[in-house]
């Protein structure tokens, strides 16, 4: 049965017309993934008007952005409807960052983490086998590094590493559909690290599994490439699946 939802806050502040339109875009998103405003729910561009004290072209604009992520379709003389979870972009990094701001987030880590366990060691192979030389020494050079930030315990100087290590491996499979999942990666990666589902001090295995990779795709070992990567996300799923597997509550 639809729902008619009642909007009600306080004014928005007096900002230009494209922050206006963000600030509702982005505050509607954030409830819809977060489930405020549930699937099936309804409600009127003259109630997000009143709501956020702004003009109907900018509720118009917000309400596009939400439909062409699959959030929200128009309903015929109603307003607009709230879709479900399996009709969203959810590959669109605005989705995912509203997604992991809600309690949804580790549904949505999960989601990403296991994207990752496919897709990352099939590129490695690859990039062990199609990677230019000057690529795959940039790559050793990233594991040295990133192994010196891990055992220093510079959280943010790892992530930084950890992300355009990966980022590199997913550029130098040469497949450029692979290519452009490095964002999605970046996301889980900072998610991780945003929510304090990381350890400071990174285990000498991980580090060393870094390390593997990048040696095995230098010197074109193809199979231990992808066998380290494999070896790399078993253990990111077993240390994520303590949390979703006993329904821990995350809070951010």
């Amino acid at each position: 049965m639809n729902t008619e939802i009642v909007l009600t806050t306080d004014a928005a502040p007096s900002v230009v017309k494209g922050d206006l339109r963000n600030l509702v875009l982005d505050t509607l998103g954030r409830e819809i993934c977060a489930g405020a405003i549930g699937p099936e729910t309804t409600f009127t561009t003259e109630s997000i008007e009143a709501r956020f004290q702004v003009s109907r072209s900018v509720v118009r604009e917000a309400l596009r952005a939400l439909e062409a992520l699959g959030l929200t379709t128009p309903k015929r003389r109603v307003g607009v409807r709230v879709l479900p979870l399996t009709r969203w972009n959810v590959y669109d990094l605005q989705v995912i960052r509203w997604r992991l701001a809600s309690p949804s987030r580790v549904a949505q880590l999960r989601s990403l983490t296991e994207l990752r366990g496919a897709i990352e060691p099939a590129a490695a192979r690859m990039a062990a086998m199609r990677a230019p030389l000057n690529q795959a020494s940039d790559l050793v050079g990233l594991a040295g590094r990133l192994w010196a930030a891990g055992k220093a315990g510079d959280a943010p100087a790892f992530l930084t590493l950890d992300k355009e290590f990966h980022s590199l491996i997913l550029t130098m499979s040469g497949n450029e559909m692979f290519a452009q999942l490095h964002h999605l990666v970046a996301e889980v990666l900072t998610g991780r690290s945003q929510y304090s589902l990381m350890p400071q001090f990174p285990a000498s295995e991980a580090l060393q599994m870094h390390v593997d990779i990048a040696t095995a795709i230098q010197t074109g070992n193809a199979d231990k490439a992808a066998a380290s990567m494999v070896a790399i996300m078993d253990r990111t799923l077993a240390e994520m699946s303590s949390i979703w597997d006993n329904e821990v509550p995350i809070i951010g």
